[in-house]
């Protein structure tokens, strides 16, 4: 794409923007919300079965669940990257308890709105929602014990920047748990569909380059604990406007919707 990161940003930015005034006015599922909804990628979302009521509520703009089988603690701190509108950060400050912390960060007025009022509405005191890029996360260094995200990463132009303030932020001995979407050897007509950027496809780059460019900040133990096809990324999923002309055929294959782990080494200071 010719486009500028900040360009690619602030278009991603605007589509985002538009999804959340259509899924917070329009009554609909979860699903339909987005493209790059739950279920459109074959999720293991549907395991989860303990999340509040409300955040059945909360629009999803995701692929999956990080927070699914992640053994975050009570007391714990935990950073949502792309919170969008806090349906991961209703969960993870469950899972916290008011001893903890669940810090979001997303780039999108509209989606930060949204999910600080959700949070309110659900009595969370200890969810807080920052704005920023996750290239550059306005997180202090060493400082929470999960970095989660939802099907956002692969919406960054600098995606080594991303994993690089992962390892940034995290404690020592600190993990992170991502869901998120793959891709192979996608047609030139795909990777030049900026709508099929906005949905998850076009910006996503290959599992084992995904993977190396984790490890190649100094994480370890990172790898894919699971892998499903997304081929409901578009047309399936209920919203027939979202494919943008593609040939959701040819994508067949070559698009998966993961979750990957790992975490931060427990570095020791010499006494």
């Amino acid at each position: 794409m010719s486009e500028t990161s900040t360009q690619v940003r602030e278009r991603v930015s605007a589509s985002y923007a538009r999804a959340i005034s259509v899924a917070e006015n329009k009554p609909q599922d979860k699903a339909t919300a987005a493209c790059c909804g739950s279920d459109c990628c074959g999720s293991d979302a549907d395991e989860a079965q303990t999340v509040t009521v409300l955040r059945d509520e909360v629009p999803s703009f995701g692929c999956g669940d990080p927070l699914l089988f992640a053994q975050v603690k009570e007391g714990e701190v935990v950073l949502d990257l792309g919170s969008g509108a806090g349906y991961d950060l209703l969960a993870a400050a469950e899972k916290v308890g008011p001893t903890g912390y669940v810090i979001g960060v997303d780039m999108t007025d509209a989606m930060i709105e949204s999910a600080r009022r959700n949070a309110a509405s659900a009595g969370f005191k200890n969810v807080e929602v920052r704005k920023g890029i996750i290239e550059n996360l306005p997180v202090a260094t060493d400082s929470v014990d999960w970095v989660i995200s939802n099907c956002v990463v692969n919406l960054s132009p600098e995606k080594d920047r991303v994993f690089a303030e992962i390892q940034r932020v995290l404690k020592p001995g600190g993990r992170f748990s991502i869901s998120d979407i793959t891709a192979d050897d996608l047609p030139a007509s795909v990777l030049s569909n900026e709508e099929a950027y906005d949905r998850c496809i076009s910006g996503a780059i290959p599992e084992e380059d995904y993977l190396a460019g984790l490890r190649g900040t100094g994480l370890e133990s990172v790898r894919t604990e699971s892998r499903v096809p997304a081929h409901d990324i578009a047309g399936d999923c209920g919203c027939e406007s979202c494919d943008g002309g593609l040939d959701v055929a040819a994508l067949e294959g070559k698009v998966w919707s993961v979750r990957v782990t790992g975490s931060k080494p427990n570095t020791v200071i010499p006494g």
